[in-house]
């Protein structure tokens, strides 16, 4: 089996010492590798690409101490979390961010109340990559980490549920799973379509053509949770929320080592199952079945949990956020400001215990 680089882009919200969400963009100074984000409270923090699971899970310490303290320095805080809880009405920040405003309109609110996680994994031009992680859509439910979507208590991945949902109907192509696809040429061909009509839709909200393709390329304003990225070169995997770095990492690593069989394995659909020759995916209705129910509950599908045991997921390993912050239907904002420095000092104590004994058995271990 081949080694296959993987690299981690973890997206987290800036709070001040009483949890309220606060401007952040400061942060991204201290380091070349943690950006600014969409809006003021949230940042992204990057490793590079990453053969071995102890390489990435140092790399990631390293960057992520560095965002600890200078948020420290301005006495503020990290939280890993998918929604901020409460609603956030943060104003964009960039050129790019602002048309993004001006394009979706009011359905952007629920990229403003988003926080993700990205994984990518280095490219071998094959469709088999793209189909695989499309189909391991339900693995989200490995990483959900707040039932809370703009203080209402709803789905187990709120963060899903909002980002493919609430957007639009005019943008929901955007933002929501893709199927499929039969070639590269078919889903770029997908891309290409999605950009011209991206265009159109700007037109109708008075920006103009030329300005569209100044500041965006074509697979900048695809968002779906699987999408090629031409400048790494790399597949991104974009379903989970964002979670504690150790969850990260362990799912990089569990996703890495299916995606690399993809080189040597036959990809064929019908009963899924991971085999000694061949994946095989669900069928297309089946899979949007599966995904639906990790989002709306999480592990607590039966039809999830076993679906991601015969794709080779070891589910004790993972400890979803989610069920354990369900609580009353309405969250209060005094409530969500408690719940975001429970999680800050979570987040600070798993950096620290990151590359520990304890969570690295084997410090040549292979992501693939």
């Amino acid at each position: 089996m081949c080694d296959i680089k993987t690299g981690i882009e973890l997206e987290l919200w800036v709070v001040d010492r009483s949890g309220r969400l606060c401007d952040g963009q400061k942060i991204p100074h201290s380091h070349e590798r943690i950006k600014p984000e969409f809006i003021g409270p949230l940042i992204e923090v990057q490793t590079e690409p990453h053969e071995t699971e102890v390489a990435l899970r140092q790399d990631l310490q390293t960057t992520l101490q560095t965002a600890i303290r200078a948020a420290s320095a301005e006495g503020k805080h990290l939280v890993p979390l998918g929604t901020p809880l409460t609603a956030s009405d943060a104003s964009v920040h960039s050129e790019r961010g602002r048309l993004f405003e001006t394009i979706y309109g009011y359905n952007v609110t629920s990229a403003k109340n988003c926080a993700g996680t990205h994984v990518h994994f280095e490219r071998d031009d094959s469709i088999d990559q793209i189909n695989l992680l499309t189909a391991l859509d339900p693995a989200l439910a490995l990483l959900s980490t707040s039932p809370y979507y703009s203080g209402e208590n709803g789905s187990d991945s709120s963060r899903a549920h909002a980002y493919r949902r609430k957007c639009g109907p005019k943008f929901r192509g955007y933002c929501d799973l893709w199927d499929y696809a039969d070639s590269l040429e078919e889903w770029n061909g997908r891309v290409d379509h999605m950009y011209e009509v991206f265009k159109r839709l700007a037109s109708e909200r008075g920006v103009p053509t030329e300005t569209v393709e100044r500041f965006f390329e074509p697979e900048d304003t695809v968002l779906n949770p699987v999408r090629l990225r031409e400048c790494q070169p790399t597949v991104e995997w974009r379903a989970p929320d964002a979670a504690l770095p150790s969850q990260i990492v362990q799912i990089a690593t569990d996703v890495g080592r299916l995606v690399s069989q993809t080189s040597d394995k036959r990809i064929e659909f019908g009963t899924p199952g991971v085999h000694s020759d061949r994946i095989r995916l669900p069928e297309l209705s089946e899979l949007r079945d599966l995904s639906q129910q990790a989002i709306r509950s999480g592990l607590g599908a039966v039809p999830v949990r076993e679906y991601l045991r015969e794709m080779g997921f070891d589910l004790s390993k993972y400890q979803p956020l989610s069920p354990q912050l369900s609580g009353p239907p309405t969250l209060t904002r005094s409530e969500a400001r408690k719940l975001r420095l429970e999680q800050a000092q979570r987040f600070r104590t798993d950096v620290q215990r990151l590359t520990g004994e304890s969570t690295v058995s084997d410090s040549t271990a292979q992501l693939t």
